[in-house]
Parts: structure tokens; sequence; C-alpha cells
């Protein structure tokens, strides 16, 4: 069963001439004796001549040769009419080494269809399970899933004991979605042996739709898998995703019970446990689990995972310093270490492990990225720049430019901000777009929307088809004397982009600002309030915008109870100042005084009016 692992796993690529004569030498072993002597004279003469130079002329041989025996190799073989036997047996003899010799000088020369062809037509033929193992194989990487499944089920009808066809053929079938003949075949494997090694047929078969996974189910339950614990947790698997869990906890056990320290098993198990019993219940089976099981990384990851899962942070962190202990070369498990460390404001353990995280090249920009985040928790800010001024690592450097910014900022030192922003267009120009962004919000910040706007027209020029710069730039223009250059701007970037949210928000506030009656606009961000949290599309940021969008437009036409509808409850859960604002007119027009002072004073105290907020400034890890 050797082969069997290596058919369905691609194998790595051989000499070829080296893969030629092992597979000559497994078929002269197979060879009548009275034809030995003669044949492996003819295997030394072709391999020591080049492979390439001596092709055709080895396949002229191989025609000269099926001429004078009456047995010419057909140039293709209809693979879908593979079910009759006689196609590719016309006669019981041995497989013609000059045949396959042909055939492998066909796959070198990508005649893939011609070598697949006759490598099936001489494996019917007696003796020629390797030459069928060749032909399977081959046919796996150059046909269907289907087409090799009919190839291997014909073969195997006419060699019933050849048992590693069997699990050819069930592997097959389960890929192929043929659940009843996979249940057939997999029967009679657990009767011929109830604890045979399944797990290699198992390997890629997982279905991947509901209804394959339930007829997948259908065809193992009436198999017997007492005995057998790759099948009992194929089973498990299945049924608990089928939200079975008692039933499923039974298969598993039946696993477990062959093999109680696998690793998978158990954490299957646990996944199942989670479903019918207490979170203690589960935390002390995986407890004592990795206690059995001491050296076993993943236990530990998945206890630790499970533990933050329940919100038992000082416990997971416990034990990940425990595992830091165990496997201390491991930079996985120290920076896990170190950001639970952060989590729960452990900030010595969080720095000593990310210093010992910075001695590893591989992991030196994430250590100092997150050293950057400890020194930023701790207001110690300039720390927090030199760290974050440090990291290189592409994908971490634009957000440590980000923040490196807002503390700049913070020091009303704009021409510091807009330096780093510089540098680090010139460092990765894949971000220049995203330092013309940033750079023009600190100019509109500053109060010269003219002159980010100029920034931004010439980024533009520099980067015509990047869609954040062209929507930054439009968010720039003024809804009414820009009306005709941001409708057109707008335009452009929802045919772009349909299934952009922002791009249609823009362009309703856009359309409200010009005419506050307009159906377009109020659909459109009527649209967006209504996606429901839990839909992929949801956006916090873009839903309380929408809201915020449709009460301005209420304010616009005195509709004043309608914009606190809109906004009262948002403002209760996450309040901003545009809100409150919108709110505060709001109790105006309706002449609630109560109301406009009990605002006006939770506004003041709330965003500081005049005055820098560090929480407004930072967005904190």
């Amino acid at each position: 069963m050797i082969f069997f692992g290596s058919l369905f796993r691609a194998p790595p690529a051989l000499d070829e001439r080296l893969s030629l004569r092992a597979l000559l030498n497994l078929i002269i072993e197979r060879l009548c004796q009275r034809y030995r002597l003669t044949l492996s004279l003819a295997v030394c003469l072709c391999l020591s001549a080049p492979v390439h130079a001596s092709a055709i002329d080895i396949s002229a041989k191989v025609e000269n040769q099926q001429n004078s025996a009456g047995e010419r190799l057909p140039e293709t073989v209809d693979v879908q009419r593979l079910a009759p036997a006689s196609i590719w047996q016309p006669e019981l003899s041995e497989p013609s080494l000059y045949a396959l010799l042909a055939a492998e000088f066909a796959a070198d020369r990508d005649d893939k269809q011609r070598a697949v062809a006759i490598y099936k037509q001489q494996s019917f033929k007696k003796d020629a399970t390797a030459v069928f193992e060749r032909a399977l194989s081959l046919s796996l990487q150059n046909e269907s899933v289907g087409d090799s499944l009919q190839f291997a089920k014909t073969w195997q009808e006419q060699n019933p004991d050849h048992v590693p066809a069997w699990f050819y053929v069930a592997h097959l079938a389960l890929r192929a979605h043929d659940y009843v003949l996979a249940g057939e075949t997999l029967n009679r494997i657990l009767r011929y042996d109830p604890r045979a090694d399944l797990s290699e047929i198992l390997i890629g078969i997982y279905p991947n739709t509901d209804a394959d996974k339930r007829d997948l189910l259908a065809a193992l339950q009436p198999l017997d898998s007492t005995q057998n614990a790759s099948l009992s947790v194929l089973k498990a698997g299945l049924l608990y995703q089928f939200n079975e869990p008692e039933i499923a906890i039974v298969h598993i056990n039946r696993a477990l019970a062959r093999q109680p320290d696998y690793v998978p098993f158990i954490t299957l198990k646990a996944d199942i446990l989670r479903k019918i019993v207490t979170a203690e219940t589960v935390a002390n089976y995986l407890s004592q689990a990795r206690l059995r099981n001491p050296d076993s990384k993943s236990l530990y990851l998945y206890e630790i995972r499970y533990l933050l899962d329940l919100k038992q942070s000082q416990e997971a962190w416990q034990l990940l310093l425990q595992a830091h202990e165990r496997f201390r070369e491991d930079a996985e498990i120290t920076l896990l270490a170190a950001l639970v460390s952060l989590d729960i404001e452990e900030y010595r353990s969080a720095d000593e492990l990310l210093n010992i995280l910075a001695k590893s090249p591989a992991y030196l920009d994430r250590a100092y990225y997150y050293l950057g985040i400890s020194a930023e928790r701790q207001q110690q800010f300039d720390k927090a720049k030199y760290y974050l001024n440090a990291v290189m690592q592409e994908d971490l450097v634009l957000e440590a430019r980000r923040k490196v910014v807002a503390f700049e900022l913070l020091n009303d030192d704009v021409d510091a901000a807009i330096s780093t922003l510089e540098k680090l267009r010139k460092q990765f120009s894949v971000f220049a777009p995203d330092t013309y962004v940033m750079q023009a919000d600190i100019l509109w910040q500053q109060n010269e929307p003219d002159e980010a706007l100029r920034l931004l027209t010439r980024a533009a020029r520099k980067y015509p088809d990047n869609e954040m710069l062209l929507f930054a730039r439009a968010q720039l223009l003024d809804d009414k004397n820009d009306y005709i250059v941001k409708r057109t701007l707008l335009n452009h970037l929802r045919a772009l982009d349909p299934s952009n949210l922002a791009y249609q928000l823009s362009y309703a506030q856009l359309l409200l600002a010009n005419e506050p009656n307009s159906e377009q606009g109020l659909a459109l961000a009527t649209d967006i309030i209504q996606i429901r949290y839990d839909d992929p599309r949801y956006d916090n940021e873009l839903h309380l915008q929408a809201l915020n969008i449709l009460a301005s437009n209420a304010l616009t036409n005195q509709r004043y109870q309608q914009v606190i509808d809109y906004l009262q409850t948002p403002y209760d859960v996450f309040p901003t100042l545009r809100s409150g604002t919108l709110l505060l007119r709001a109790y105006q027009g309706l002449g609630d005084n109560a109301k406009v002072e009990a605002l006006l004073a939770d506004l003041q105290k709330r965003f500081s009016f005049g005055q820098h907020n560090i929480s407004d400034r930072i967005q904190l890890y």
C-alpha cells in the first residue's frame, strides 16, 4: 500500500531516466521467465542511449513489432467507452516492453493522451499490477476523476482479489461523489479487515456542500465502524456538522478507544463536547488531555484559544507562559503570549516576550510593531515612535507610520507628520496613494482644503486608476459648487465598483444636498441603514454615516422628530459629535429647552470643543 499514498498526493518530480528504469525493473519482475534474459538485454540497450535521441527509433521498433504480431496500438482510446473489458484485453498475455517504452516516450513528449491510452491497454494483461498503478497515476494527472474511477473500477472487476485496487476505487468514488459505490467498496474492505487503515482513502475527499455531506453520511451509516478509527472519526465529524453531537460523541469515543492520544481526535471530541456539556467540563477534558500529551503544542494552543473564547484571559495567559517555558524556541507561542499580555495590560511581560522575539530576524518587525503598541498604551509616545519607525515589514509598515503621524499631530508638529509620510512614500512606492490621502487629510484638518485638493489632483495624475485617490478627491469637492465634477467622479467610481457602499453613500449625500427630496438619494441611504448587522456587507461606520445623512435631510425639511428617531438611540450607544449636533438642532426646532440644555452639556463634556482629545486622534490597537 506504499504506492497508494504516493498516488493521491502529487509526487515530487524525478529524473525521467531513473523513473523509467524503476518502472521497467518492476515490469521485468512480472514477466514470464522465458523472456527475462532477452528483455533485460533490451532494456540495457535502450537505457544506454540518451532517452530523447532514441525515442523515435524505439517508437519505430514498437510499431514494427506490433505490425508483425498483428497488434497495432490505437492512436487514442475513448475513455468514455471503457466499460467493456474486451477493448482493453485483446489477448491474455504479458505487457509489451516496447509498448511501455513507447508510452513513456509519449509522456516525455507531452503526448499524455497516447501515454495514458497505451498504459491502460497494457494494464489489462497478465501480471500487470505495476502497469495498472502507473496507468492510474497518469490518468489522475491528465483526466477527470470520473474517467479515472471508471478505469480503476473496470480493472478491479477483472482483478477482484487485488486488495489495493479496492482502496483506489473507494477513494476515487468518494472524490467523484459516487457515495453508493464508495459505501459498497468500503464495506468490502471492512469485511476483509475491520481495522484497515482508511486514512489514505479519506485524504482530500471531504465534501463541500451539505447535500454531498448528507449523501456521504448516508453511505457510511450502514458500515460497521466499531473497530475502525478513521471511519468512526469521519462519521463523528459529519454528525457534528449536522448538529447531532449526542450521536457524534459515540463515534469519536470509538476512535479514541483505538488511538487515545491522537490529537486531532482529541480536539474533535472537544468540539463535540462544547455542544453538549458545560464549559468547565470541556476545560477539564482539555487539561487532562494536555497533561497526557505534554509535548503537544497543538493541544496547548487549542486549550488557550478555548479559554480566550470563554473570556478567561488571565487563565489563558498563565497557560501561555507555561507553554512558552516548554517551547522556548517557538516564535508562534512567544508572539501569542506577548499579545495576550498586551490584552490584559501585563506590559512588563509583553515587553520581555517581544524583546525575546526581536532576536529572531523573521519576527523582528512584528516585535517592533507590538513594542510600539505597548509603549503607546503606556503613553510613552516617544518610545512608541522609535519602535514604529523601525518597522519595515510591508504588511505592517503603513499602519505603523499611520500611528507615528498621529503622534506627531498630537504634538501639533504638522511638518514632522508630513515628513513621515514623504519618507514612507520614497521607501515604499506601493503605499504612495495612501500617503497622499493621509497628507491631504492633514491639510484639510489644518483648514487648507484648496491645498489638499491640489495635492490629490497632482497625485491622481501620477496614479490615474487609483480608486482611493479618486474617492478622496471626490470627498473634498463641495457638494454644490463642484456638483458636476463630483457627480462625474462618483459615477465613474460606482461603475468601477458597483457594490462599494461608501461610493453609494457619498453619491446619496451629493444628490440630497442638491435636491432634498431626491428619491434616488433617499433610497441609496435607506438601503444602507437596512443592512442587518449579521450581513457581511454591514459596516458600523457607514451605517452611522447613512443615519446622519438621512437625519440631516430630515432636518432640512424641518422633520425634527424624524431626526430624533434616526439618531437618539445610536447616540446613546455610540455618541459622535456629528450625531449630537444634529440632535441638538432637532430639539431646538421642537423647542424642548430641557433636552437642549442637557445635550449641550453632554457635548461640551464629552467632546471638549476646541481642545485636542487623545482618544479621538489615536486609534489604539
